[in-house]
């Protein structure tokens, strides 16, 4: 019975599961008596573990025979997995291509004669909102092809300009000309997935860069460097060092004689960002739901500000572990002033070192910011609240973020 309740409440959409796309894959591959490769290529080809289960489900192992790519129809990226530093990451790849990691909005583009789509990681077509890449599109050399890359504003310096700015531009949907003008975006190839009609997916890494070099002049590809081991972690380290100073934000290390893994965080692209840090005040904490129910688990934090307060720089769950859930709600509990059914707000006592990937502009929180991707690396009950960061720090260590 307790079974049933959930498969009803999750058909129906009232209970989420947290089953991974690759399991769903295993489970209906057993289910069907599919091969599960089979399977785990008719999703990526067909973007949809929902369609090709429709397939499958009504008329057999068969059915995947008619999942091929198909310019027009959108797949799943090929995702990269994180190192610790360019050195772990050539020491795992070997030889290996280094590329600028531009920190802008991932797209695939498909062109047909003189029709183009591009579609996000998430496969929705923004096609209508950036006449700058179909323009684009339409100037490379090929008539039919698929490519993955990046679209990203620069200033009038040629640096990158936010990611908000960028993310603004490419989700704003009224009034697409004058957006276009304010904040024009420039689209970065680094693979290919299909040219005049073949499909490159199988290809290593190296054929697929040729082709993509023989269609993509090269200002419109990525930079990179090749690196033939561990040996020549110098050159990588180096390539690291000038992406920085041109304002993006990391490298991603490419294995060379990989094949294209569509819809797959596959060990043969790594990439490397560095990690910055801040030591923050907790001012609240919510209660946690499914197997964090009885803890604490989202934390608000704060950065001093000039008048000797705090101002909230966002939330996290991220980076806990069980021990961590229990010590933070008994500790956090000791220090609380109110509580309610969803937050338990505390006296701003406790300090926590939190690691995050950048700050963008916020209207929701005080000081006009918030962080990306926070995530908590430990506590710091050897520092006390007057010794965490202040947000005049924060933003002058990452200038233009602020109007």
């Amino acid at each position: 019975a307790e079974e049933q309740r959930f498969l009803v409440g999750l058909l129906t959409g009232e209970v989420r599961q947290g089953a991974l796309d690759a399991v769903a894959v295993e489970g209906l591959a057993r289910a069907t008596g599919a091969p599960a490769p089979d399977v785990r290529r008719a999703v990526m080809l067909a973007g949809s573990l929902q369609t090709v289960a429709e397939a499958l489900l009504a008329d057999g192992p068969e059915a995947l025979a008619a999942f091929r790519l198909t310019v027009g129809r959108p797949v799943q990226p090929m995702l990269a997995h994180s190192a610790s530093s360019v050195a772990e990451a050539v020491e795992k790849l070997g030889a290996c291509a280094v590329e600028e990691k531009l920190d802008g909005i991932r797209v695939q583009v498909h062109r047909d004669g003189d029709t183009v789509r591009v579609h996000t990681r998430t496969l929705d077509d923004i096609t209508d909102r950036l006449p700058e890449v179909t323009a684009a599109a339409r100037e490379l050399r090929g008539e039919r092809f698929i490519l993955d890359g990046e679209v990203i504003s620069f200033d009038g310096d040629g640096r990158p300009r936010s990611f908000q700015e960028t993310a603004g531009r490419v989700g704003s949907r009224t009034d697409v000309t004058a957006a276009a003008r304010e904040v024009p975006v420039s689209p970065v190839f680094f693979d290919a997935l299909s040219v005049d009609g073949r499909d490159l997916l199988d290809l290593p890494f190296t054929g697929r860069h040729e082709e993509l070099a023989r269609l993509v002049p090269e200002p419109m590809r990525v930079r990179r460097t090749l690196v033939s081991g561990p040996g020549d972690t110098a050159r990588a380290e180096a390539f690291l060092a000038e992406t920085l100073a041109r304002g993006h934000e990391g490298v991603v290390a490419k294995a060379l004689d990989a094949p294209y893994s569509a819809g797959w965080r596959g060990a043969s692209w790594l990439k490397v960002k560095p990690v910055h840090t801040l030591d923050l005040v907790v001012l609240a904490a919510e209660w946690g739901h499914g197997r964090r129910t009885g803890r604490l688990s989202n934390l608000h934090l704060g950065a001093r500000t000039a008048d000797g307060g705090f101002a909230m720089l966002g939330k996290t769950f991220k980076g806990m572990t069980d021990a961590m859930l229990a010590w933070q709600t008994e500790r956090l509990r000791e220090l609380a002033v109110e509580e309610s059914s969803q937050v338990v707000t505390v006296r701003p006592e406790l300090v926590v070192e939190i690691a995050y990937d950048g700050l963008q502009r916020s209207t929701r929180y005080p000081a006009g910011v918030t962080l990306r991707f926070a995530r908590v690396v430990r506590y710091r009950e050897d520092k006390r609240p007057e010794e965490a960061d202040t947000v005049e720090a924060l933003l002058a260590a990452h200038p233009g973020v602020l109007p």
